[in-house]
This record gives structure tokens, sequence and C-alpha cells, in this order.
């Protein structure tokens, strides 16, 4: 999930050095959205899984 994060983040920055407008604010609309998912996932399972091992 980060990887798709950081590759949509590089995305947008290529396509703003470009002058690729649109682009560049979906594909960093997309980054963030991707990041705060792999945050949540990666925070859920540091306490969920250590929870079973008790």
């Amino acid at each position: 999930m980060l990887s798709w994060a950081i590759t949509f983040l590089i995305i947008a920055i290529i396509a703003g050095v470009l002058g690729f407008g649109g682009i560049a604010g979906t594909a960093t609309g997309i980054a963030k959205i991707l990041f705060v998912v792999f945050l949540v996932m990666f925070i859920a399972s540091f306490f969920f899984g250590r929870r079973g091992r008790g």
C-alpha cells in the first residue's frame, strides 16, 4: 500500500513539473488517500496483532 502511495506521489511530482496540473492534482489526492489508508491499517495491525499473543 505504501509503495502505491509513493508511486502516485512520484507521478504527481513529474506531472507537476511537466505542467499537467489536473493530473498532478489527481495523483496527489490518490497518494494522500492511499497513505492515510496505509497508516490506519498499520496502526490497526500494530494494536490488534499484539492482542492475540498476550
